[in-house]
């Protein structure tokens, strides 16, 4: 019975290596931790909103706007920032339109009814946590507060977030792009020819993607307001510098590549991009990578076009267009080196000229 019952062993530990190889099990670890990251990185982001500087513009009597102002930055927690004391109410709601603050308090200097400018286009949670505060602190001093939505989200887009889930789908479109044309002959883009063939398929695609996205959130579906073309520009910069990025991370380093796209982008990114609670809103760590991610400036453009004719778009582009810029280069040159490489690999021997006779040495030497 012995020897049967070691045959058996060895045929199951011969079926389990050829069924999970080794490189397969490092893989499945990986994508383990990938699914442990991706429940820390929401839940984390997501769990527990506090506001924390909420950017707040304040129009008051010259005798009120210190003490006011001290006692806003003051409060416990940090709940709001005053970034600018504007002048008048047409100077508060203009940085408020222009999205320079998130809010602007008008202070009734000779009653008790004051004004919050607040602008739900560019999230409803954000609005809703700084008119909270603003409420509590006037309810304080037996003031009461009128909130005045001047740039708000549109019927068709419920709690601001449609722009949100129109860069989620951009961002997953140029993910799942990048990685179908990187594996598509091989996991490593070997040869600059063939990187910059992918290239020129994932900018149609990303042109295609944007316009797409734009036209369904537009004219099909009456989430977003007009604006089509500008949207559809921005669609492309984010689906190009995502689907980029993860060609870049494949040629650096074949399949494993996309499990760091899906980190960067989506693991980090999306949760921190300030679509189902406002940047200000989430833990310090979101908060501080927002604005540099994919999905965060993507989200801030978005809403931008939409909401703040096309105010506040500089920073968003410039973030897109150098992860766009540096995925490019990367992609290229690790295309060019690899390619050099397995060149060498396959050809270890090169011509040489030796007093008018031609030889072959190792590429070594």
């Amino acid at each position: 019975m012995e020897p049967i019952s070691g045959y058996a062993r060895d045929g199951f530990l011969s079926s389990l290596r050829g069924a999970v190889t080794p490189r397969a099990a490092l893989l499945v670890l990986g994508v383990l931790l990938l699914q442990w990251a991706f429940i820390a990185s929401y839940v984390g982001a997501l769990h527990r909103a506090e506001p924390h500087r909420i950017p707040l513009a304040v129009v008051a009597p010259e005798e009120m706007a210190g003490q006011l102002v001290n006692e806003l930055d003051g409060l416990p927690g940090n709940p709001v920032h005053v970034e600018h004391t504007a002048t008048d109410e047409a100077d508060g709601l203009r940085r408020v339109q222009h999205r320079e603050v998130d809010g602007a308090l008008i202070v009734d200097g000779g009653g008790t009814q004051d004004t919050l400018l607040v602008a739900t286009g560019g999230g409803t949670s954000t609005a809703e946590a700084l008119a909270q505060v603003l409420q509590s602190v006037q309810a304080g001093q037996n003031r009461t507060l009128e909130i005045r939505d001047v740039a708000p989200a549109s019927a068709g887009d419920a709690r601001g977030l449609s722009s949100f889930f129109l860069v989620v789908g951009w961002v997953v479109g140029g993910y799942l792009c990048g990685a179908v044309l990187a594996i598509s002959h091989g996991s490593r883009a070997a040869t600059v020819p063939r990187a910059l063939f992918r290239l020129g398929a994932l900018a149609v695609y990303s042109l295609l993607g944007g316009l797409g996205g734009a036209v369904i959130v537009g004219p099909v579906l009456d989430a977003l307001p007009g604006r089509v073309v500008s949207l559809a520009l921005l669609g492309a910069l984010v689906v190009f510098a995502t689907g980029a990025l993860t060609l870049a991370f494949q040629a650096l380093f074949g399949i494993v590549g996309i499990g760091l796209t899906l980190l960067v982008v989506v693991i980090l990114g999306n949760p921190s991009a300030g679509g189902a609670i406002g940047t200000a809103l989430l833990p310090a760590f979101w908060r501080g990578i927002s604005s540099v991610m994919i999905p965060g400036a993507g989200t801030w453009g978005a809403r931008s076009i939409a909401y703040f004719d096309g105010h506040a778009l500089t920073h968003p582009l410039v973030v897109l267009g150098i992860w766009a810029v540096a995925a490019v280069v990367v992609t290229l040159l690790a295309s060019l080196f690899g390619g050099r490489r397995r060149w060498r690999d396959e050809m270890p021997y090169r011509t040489v000229s030796d007093g008018g006779f031609l030889g072959i040495k190792p590429w070594t030497q």
